[in-house]
């Protein structure tokens, strides 16, 4: 691939750019970004020196894999208005939530190379947990092409696109749960007499910590709770009480409930 367009500047299409950028996958002369606002536009220009367009279609037109990162309420307008410089042989990616690749497909043709991708807001930090779904136009060496810009800005895994509602409620709206944890730790630490700033650091190392050793220790999270727990310790009396609070259940029922709107979010 020579050629990526990015199209939309918002903070997921700028955490793109830079991954791609500073992880050395793509040169900045080698992608184009198109978006109508040219705020926008001078926010990427400054930090990544790439080529820039409010013309879409001109940004599609130079690329081999385009990257559509824009919202869903506009994904079906933005493809419209491509369409016809949309050639077979290019990929076409697209991170809009909720929009299936045959919607996608309706748009500009069954025969086109499609991925759907669900990344998440970790994406700014270089933090991504990515889900990709291929249609059946794309070969290996096009998977393995859109793998790697995804793992430029954190981590990403081929799912069946019937699971992506799924990857909707575990990493892609996730991280607000995450936020809204460490916003209550943080509280009780305030509470118990610690100054705010500092507790939002502990409670933040933690979880951080906490997942880094989930994913370097391959261990289960249940085993490594129990490492925690001492008999008749704080840990295990901090555990008793958020389970007597239906902690576990709260969280299974929040991430349905996102399951749930996704899937009624991609019928209308």
């Amino acid at each position: 691939m020579n050629k990526l367009a990015v199209i939309g500047a918002g903070n997921m299409g700028r955490a793109i750019v830079g991954g791609v950028i500073n992880s050395g996958l793509i040169s900045a002369e080698n992608v184009i970004v198109s978006d109508p606002f040219e705020y926008c536009l001078e926010c990427v220009e400054k930090d990544y020196k790439t080529e820039t367009t409010t013309d879409s279609k001109e940004a599609v037109k130079s690329a081999d894999a385009i990257i559509f990162a824009v919202k869903p309420n506009v994904i079906g307008k933005v493809l419209s208005d491509v369409k016809d410089v949309i050639s077979e042989d290019k990929i076409i990616i697209s991170i809009a939530a909720a929009t299936s690749i045959d919607a996608i497909s309706e748009h500009i043709g069954f025969g086109n190379k499609i991925v759907r991708v669900m990344p998440n807001t970790p994406a700014l930090v270089g933090e991504a947990m990515s889900a990709l779904s291929p249609n059946e136009n794309i070969t290996d060496k096009d998977l393995q092409y859109v793998l790697g810009i995804f793992n430029s800005f954190g981590k990403a895994e081929v799912v069946s696109e019937s699971l992506m509602d799924s990857v909707v409620g575990v990493s892609g709206s996730s991280p607000a749960y995450v936020f809204m944890l460490m916003e209550a730790m943080a509280d009780a630490a305030v509470l118990t007499g610690m100054p705010r700033a500092q507790a939002y650091k502990f409670a933040a190392q933690s979880v951080y910590g906490a997942a880094k050793m989930v994913l370097e220790t391959g261990k289960h999270p249940a085993e490594l709770k129990d490492m925690v727990c001492s008999p008749g310790g704080t840990t295990i009396s901090a555990v008793e009480a958020l389970e007597s609070c239906g902690f576990r259940n709260a969280v299974i029922q929040g991430q349905l409930a996102c399951v749930e709107k996704s899937i009624d979010m991609a019928k209308k």
